[in-house]
């Protein structure tokens, strides 16, 4: 049985360490992706994986299949339309200076074909887990209508689904789509949720505003819960930014039985952070799939998010043994 991946592949463009978008002429461009880079990681850590999306039928969409391909996902899932492919320019930040994402997606393959192009009832034959996220459904309404198929197919089919909140204002702000009414109908059908107390209040339309995160978190998910009885894990990182470069990072997951936490970890000259919660949710995703108990699971995924944080590119280029290597902190001396 296998973990299939939906949504969107892009290419980032980023310009030269430290400098700003076009202060030289310079950009570095790699393939990316939530989705994508959740079905890059399963593969690398030895899980079956594919990944179902909507490409241009010319050179850039074939080089981005080609990309995720070469880790081992599975990209028969992979259909090639007329159009263009997303961008997404990352200016990376530095010192005091946060990174800045700027969207060019609109009118992609993806975003003019989705809804419909894919055939759910085969490409969940075979499948254990769909995943997906608030990205694709962001992207406009043949987005919004195929993340919706998805996870009425997956449900219909027996698939668990594993759901990345992932909500991006930017998107959502291009066209008139209502997150609360679609991102709830997707956690109806998911199993695994990768979320926080916001998430929920946007989704929920309430707040909650207890002073302590913590019970804010479990508010959130006592309601999400009762609200949505197909749930069974929420999950979540914690971040603590001290600086662009200096971070820290732990993890929790909330079930109906209990709690969940992975101790911090320190993330001192962070590389790139973009792609650790990709990082992180295909850690525990992995985890859950190969029936580890939930405090492995989630030691795994926030190990794999701080290995994320050493490398550019929204890819995590690490395996399970490498990831294994980090979790029981075997020091940083070179290995010979």
């Amino acid at each position: 049985m296998s973990i299939l991946c939906f949504g969107e592949m892009l290419l980032r463009l980023t310009p030269n360490d430290g400098e700003l978008l076009m202060q030289s002429p310079g950009l570095t461009v790699r393939p990316g992706g939530a989705e994508a880079n959740v079905a890059v990681s399963l593969a690398r850590y030895g899980a079956p994986a594919a990944m179902a999306t909507v490409l241009p039928d010319n050179a850039l969409g074939q080089a981005a299949r080609d990309e995720i391909r070469k880790h081992g996902v599975d990209t028969r899932g992979i259909v090639f339309k007329p159009g263009r492919m997303g961008l997404y320019f990352l200016t990376p930040g530095a010192v005091r200076r946060p990174s800045e994402v700027l969207y060019d997606r609109a009118a992609s393959a993806f975003v003019q074909h989705v809804d419909g192009a894919l055939d759910w009832a085969t490409l969940l034959d075979g499948v254990e887990w769909l995943h997906l996220s608030g990205v694709t459904p962001a992207t406009g309404p043949n987005g919004s209508a195929a993340a919706l198929a998805a996870v009425a197919a997956a449900t219909r089919a027996g698939v668990k689904v594993s759901f990345d909140g992932n909500f991006r204002g930017k998107l959502w702000a291009e066209w008139a789509g209502d997150p609360p009414r679609i991102l709830g109908q997707m956690l109806a059908g998911s199993s695994l949720a990768f979320a926080d107390d916001r998430d929920f209040a946007l989704v929920l339309g309430r707040a909650f505003d207890h002073a302590d995160p913590a019970e804010r978190r479990r508010a959130a998910a006592r309601v999400a819960f009762e609200t949505w009885p197909m749930l069974e894990r929420i999950c979540c990182t914690l971040r603590i930014n001290d600086s662009v470069q200096d971070q820290t990072l732990s993890a929790v997951m909330i079930t109906r039985d209990g709690e969940h936490h992975a101790a911090p970890i320190s993330l001192t000259g962070v590389v790139d952070r973009v792609g650790g919660g990709d990082a992180f949710a295909s850690g525990v995703l992995f985890g859950i799939y190969r029936g580890w108990s939930n405090d492995e699971a989630l030691a795994f995924g926030l190990a794999a998010a701080g290995l994320k944080h050493s490398v550019p590119g929204d890819f995590n280029l690490f395996d399970e043994a490498q990831v294994r290597a980090a979790m029981a902190a075997e020091g940083f001396d070179i290995r010979r």
